[in-house]
């Protein structure tokens, strides 16, 4: 069946004096075969203006399809991941991270796949293909080839960029899963957990990637991987479910 809805869902903490740029981005997006847009916001209990800045961004854009929720507490990406898959009505659900680091253009090329038929999951690689890439952290690269090569060797595929934020997902499937893990574990848990879905097609595309630097807003540190390698040996082996 030929889809008609993306669902796109965006967690937020503290991107206050961005989030419209991300925002406008998405809403400038031509989707193909008259897929309609659907826009799931989640502020994760922010602490700086990112509240109004939604909601006044909602205020002058209602002739689009907006969700909003809100976190009463800060629970992490992951939890607002959660709320955001829940609450979509879209026949096909992709992550969407509130900072400028990936392009909505490229939705495009993420549903190709799922459009031709031969896909139920795209993931958007940032390590394949010739699309731009800011050039940053040597360790952060290295941290993210081995998290993906970790969790490969586990779930017996050949994915080369497991930690990527743009997973474009069957909702059929993505809704299937009982998603536990409230911050940046989301990533691995949630791979682990699609790997095992009988006949499951993963496809994966090149894209670009505009990443920022900590002085920019970047939040993931080294915890976060301890964290991610934990969660990838959880999933995988300790708590399949």
């Amino acid at each position: 069946m030929t889809p008609t809805k993306l669902s796109i869902v965006i967690p937020a903490y503290n991107e206050g004096p961005t989030i419209h740029l991300i925002l406008n981005k998405v809403l400038d997006v031509n989707l193909p075969a008259g897929i309609k847009k659907e826009l799931v916001l989640v502020n994760d209990c922010s602490t700086d203006d990112t509240e109004q800045a939604i909601q006044s961004f909602i205020a002058d854009h209602q002739e689009h399809d907006i969700k909003y929720y809100a976190h009463d507490v800060n629970k992490g990406k992951g939890a607002a991941l959660h709320t955001g898959i829940n609450e979509s009505t879209g026949d096909l659900i992709i992550i969407q991270d509130a900072d400028l680091e990936y392009d909505p253009e490229e939705y495009k090329i993420l549903l190709q796949p799922i459009l031709d038929g031969q896909a139920d999951i795209v993931y958007g690689s940032r390590f394949m293909g010739g699309k731009p890439h800011r050039i940053l952290f040597f360790w952060h690269s290295i941290g993210n080839k081995f998290l993906t090569f970790l969790s490969n060797a586990f779930t017996n595929l050949n994915l080369t960029d497991m930690e990527t934020c743009y997973k474009l997902f069957k909702a059929e499937h993505v809704k299937s899963l009982r998603l536990k893990e409230n911050r940046f574990g989301f990533e691995p848990e949630v791979t682990a957990k699609i790997s095992r879905i009988p006949k499951i097609r993963i496809y994966e595309v090149g894209i670009s990637y505009y990443g920022r630097s900590y002085e920019d807003g970047k939040k993931i540190g080294w915890r976060d991987g301890f964290r991610a390698i934990y969660c990838i040996l959880k999933y995988n082996v300790f708590s399949r479910k």
